[in-house]
């Protein structure tokens, strides 16, 4: 089984890897959330899967510099993030949807887009173009100009992922990104991310372990803030057996991968 994560067959662009941890630890108050975990990220698309409360959107806030290291070493694009100025150009190329985003309820769906694009730097000589793209990508277009306190859980999903993409980002962190989508705009959602991998480094944190599966070339299973499994999907797939719960191979794979780690963790501590 593979470490380091990453399908052999993805062809990073001007990164060997655009994110590299080394025992990367970060703690929620006396808990390590983020416990040792070592990560190798190039371009494509990457699953990050765990149960609740694994500590997935801790990972994915640290890896969007929301969140400060407490121990270990994490490398950006080839940055460090040591200061102010490498966060801020490392910033400028990243990509960040969370969990829950705030917005001002009445700008317009492409003032939205807009403001964001302002805060990231985008420069201004192209931001109207990078707006309007963005907003197509999602396809919210006919409704650029409604204000997001009206838009469905799903409209405004898709303008958050719209926010996140707006300044064609080297690293694209999205956390749940396919709440709220209906099917058809998952497997429209799906085919943008595998549009977007060809160049970046796209990492999905999802509990929807068939999204995986339809659209990312490696997948991240965590448990307990600890690396369990890294490799291609198809090892995942491979794990599992007809006796572990699931409705597809890879959704028994998930569970075997889990079981066999925490019956590990239970008899090391006996």
């Amino acid at each position: 089984m593979p470490e380091n994560g990453i399908a052999s067959d993805i062809t990073p662009t001007r990164y060997a890897h655009h994110i590299e941890a080394r025992a990367l630890t970060v703690r929620r108050g006396r808990r390590a959330a983020v416990d040792g975990i070592d990560l190798n990220l190039g371009a494509g698309v990457h699953g990050l899967l765990g149960p609740n409360g694994a500590g997935k959107t801790t990972l994915i806030r640290t890896l969007a510099t929301v969140l400060t290291p407490h121990g270990g070493e994490l490398e950006l694009l080839g940055s460090a993030c040591r200061s102010r100025n490498e966060l801020r150009e490392l910033r400028r190329r990243l990509g960040y949807l969370p969990q829950a985003f705030g917005h001002y309820r009445r700008f317009t769906v492409r003032e939205f887009v807009e403001y964001m694009a302002w805060l990231k730097e985008v420069p201004r000589r192209r931001s109207a173009d990078a707006v309007q793209h963005a907003i197509d990508r999602v396809d919210l277009t006919d409704r650029a100009e409604d204000r997001m306190g009206s838009l469905s859980g799903g409209m405004l999903r898709r303008a958050g992922i719209a926010q996140a993409i707006v300044n064609d980002p080297d690293i694209l962190l999205l956390d749940e990104p396919t709440v709220g989508l209906d099917p058809a705009q998952r497997m429209e959602f799906r085919a943008l991310l595998r549009d977007i991998g060809a160049q970046a480094c796209v990492l999905v944190s999802t509990h929807l372990v068939e999204d995986v599966a339809a659209a990312c070339a490696s997948v991240v299973l965590i448990d307990g803030g600890r690396k369990v499994f890294a490799g291609h999907v198809d090892q995942l797939r491979a794990a599992g057996t007809d006796m572990d719960p699931g409705d597809s191979d890879i959704e028994r794979g998930y569970s075997a991968i889990l079981r066999q780690y925490r019956e590990l963790m239970a008899s090391s501590k006996g």
